[in-house]
């Protein structure tokens, strides 16, 4: 999931001007509600093309490295061969390893965006090269047998096309976020068959928040996704062992705890993501060129004990779900995927967490009533109802999206009684990441890199907001060594706030007050050095304005002085607090007013 870099946005912003869509049709896109649904429903049509496509391409894949049939799932499949069993995983890391020495250096210094992170900071602008590349690694990445799903490359090109899409109409931010929202929305929803998961995971992963003016062209782009998938592709509903078992204190008892169990188990499952990935960062023989491939070798190693380690897991899900496994079966299974999931993703293969997450989760629910059958028959969950439960609070762990994960229960059973248990599971496992952890599998990542992000909700226009854009350039400047009898002569009171100090060299010295200089008992031919306030306190250019607002409550000064740089300290400007709280209210207040209201 990724693409745009930061130093390009300047670029490829002014590179989409000139390609923009007509002036009449960027006119009734901007202006019309029925515009921007009808950018959404194209936005979904697009998207259920793409699903499909990269889904057959990965089922080709499949069929030919693996030699299984066109029609069976690799995780679940009857028979492979040893030796490709071992092998393509290898070779599959070794072509990942090349595409990233050939475009490392098209890319160095360059942080690619997720959708997310591209909504939170970039409102909404997306690279399709980027994603385009992405893409490509996800689909190598899961058809040469990477423990990883498609969904990341599924979201990353379709919210890349509702990113150009936006820039092409010249779509103010918050449409363009829209877009891209509606772009996730396509992909979940033809992935799943699952239009309203698609629409509520746009809303609760991608924007952060749901509100009417976003519900109508979401839920016509999962829609229209969704339509196009159903008609190109046979889609069926996941068949579930058992009858449900019935809404009772019992019940909801032993689904809070499949949802406590989820939420643990879908913290370990991104620390160890993490672990693999500082374990392999290790391997920097050849600028981490044997990282893919070892961890490729290794992937090929566990396919040799179980072929449910390869792929996604969509078969396995399902064969695990009817074929009445054992407990030692079960645990071997999750145990065997969540670490070559980790060593997928930690090794360089691209993809996500979903399908992942939602293979584990399944598998955790059917160990715990197979544990629960021995040591209490009659109470005990049936199979299906505590598989879905699990399923839908391990995705809500990884994921952070309780909502999403009910409604795909919902959608992938076709059985809302069995969904009763997924509402309280997600819910209690919701609650405890929050508490224990504070992250989703996303925003781990993003900590892990250092990035302060914990959601889609946009914060890029907060880093916009920063000393350079906030200051004052016409300023009064006075040397440090003039005297206070001659500065009074020269600033009035009246016309003058206060003045910033400068000595020999031209460095920054200081501010007086306006107050400070007509009121002071120190004597008059003394410099104005002597009355200066907040000589070490000072703001660089790019300092943002929480940076800001923490040093005027820790100077307790009205105004502060920008200067050009640390070493040099030549002041360029000013910036009083009143004018940045008035500012940071304004740009506030219009954001919210972009949320909810066009």
């Amino acid at each position: 999931m990724t693409t745009l870099a930061a130093p390009e946005l300047g670029a490829k912003q002014s590179a989409a001007t000139g390609r923009r869509l007509p002036s009449g049709l960027r006119n009734f896109v901007r202006n019309r509600e029925t515009g921007l649904v009808a950018v959404a429903i194209v936005v979904g049509l697009l998207s259920g093309l793409l699903v499909v496509s990269i889904s057959k391409l990965s089922q080709a894949a499949h069929a030919l490295l693996f030699d299984i049939p066109f029609d069976e799932h690799l995780s679940s499949a009857h028979f492979i061969l040893w030796q490709r069993a071992l092998l393509v995983p290898i070779i599959g890391g070794a072509i990942l390893a090349l595409i990233a020495v050939f475009f490392s250096r098209k890319l160095r210094g360059q942080q690619l965006a997720d959708a997310i992170e591209a909504n939170a900071l970039y409102g909404g602008h997306l690279s399709m090269r980027g994603s385009l590349l992405i893409s490509i690694q996800t689909l190598l990445s899961n058809g040469f047998g990477g423990s990883v799903g498609l969904e990341a490359g599924y979201t990353q090109i379709c919210a890349a096309f509702g990113s150009l899409f936006g820039q092409r109409l010249a779509a103010r931010r918050s449409d363009m976020r829209l877009l891209v929202a509606c772009g996730a929305a396509g992909a979940i929803s033809a992935a799943f068959s699952a239009p309203l998961a698609g629409a509520f995971y746009a809303f609760e992963v991608i924007l952060g928040a749901y509100t009417s003016a976003s519900l109508v062209p979401v839920i016509a782009s999962a829609v229209a996704s969704w339509l196009v998938a159903r008609h190109l592709t046979h889609q069926s509903f996941l068949m579930v062992p058992g009858f449900p078992s019935p809404v009772s204190a019992e019940m909801v008892g032993q689904t809070m705890m499949i949802g406590l169990l989820c939420a643990f188990a879908s913290v370990i499952t991104m620390l160890a993501v993490a672990f693999s990935e500082r374990c392999f960062q290790r391997l920097s023989a050849f600028n981490g060129f044997l990282r893919p491939i070892a961890g490729g070798a290794l992937l090929g190693s566990l396919a040799l004990l179980t072929p449910a380690v390869l792929g996604a897991g969509h078969g396995a899900m399902q064969i695990q779900l009817l074929s009445n496994p054992t407990w030692m079966l079960l645990v071997s299974i999750i145990l065997l995927k969540m670490v070559a999931s980790a060593i997928s993703l930690g090794s360089g293969f691209r993809g996500g967490l979903f399908f992942a997450s939602l293979l584990l989760g399944a598998l955790i629910g059917q160990l715990y009533s197979t544990l629960m059958s021995g040591l209490m028959p009659a109470s005990a969950l049936q199979p299906g109802t505590a598989a879905i439960a699990a399923l839908a609070a391990f995705g809500t762990g990884v994921l952070g999206a309780p909502i999403s994960m009910i409604c795909l229960a919902l959608e992938i059973t076709g059985d809302f009684s069995v969904t009763v248990g997924a509402v309280i599971a997600s819910s209690v496992c919701a609650l405890t990441v929050r508490e224990l952890f504070g992250y989703n599998f996303a925003t781990w990542r993003f900590h892990l890199r250092g990035e302060v992000i914990r959601g889609p909700q946009d914060v890029g226009w907060v880093r916009q907001l920063n000393a350079s854009s906030l200051m004052r350039a016409d300023f009064d400047t006075a040397p440090s060594s003039m005297s206070i009898a001659e500065a009074q002569r020269i600033f009035s009171p009246v016309q003058v706030r206060q003045i910033v100090l400068r000595d020999a060299n031209g460095t920054y010295a200081g501010i007086v007050s306006s107050a400070d200089l007509h009121l002071t008992e120190v004597a008059e031919d003394s410099p104005l050095g002597a009355i200066a306030r907040q000589n070490d306190e000072f703001l660089l250019p790019n300092t943002s304005i929480r940076e800001i607002l923490k040093t005027f409550e820790h100077s307790e000064a009205d105004v502060l002085a920008v200067v050009d740089r640390i070493n040099h300290r030549a002041a360029i400007g000013t910036v009083s607090e009143a004018h940045v709280l008035r500012t940071y209210g304004e740009e506030l207040e219009r954001r919210n007013q972009e949320l909810f209201s066009r």
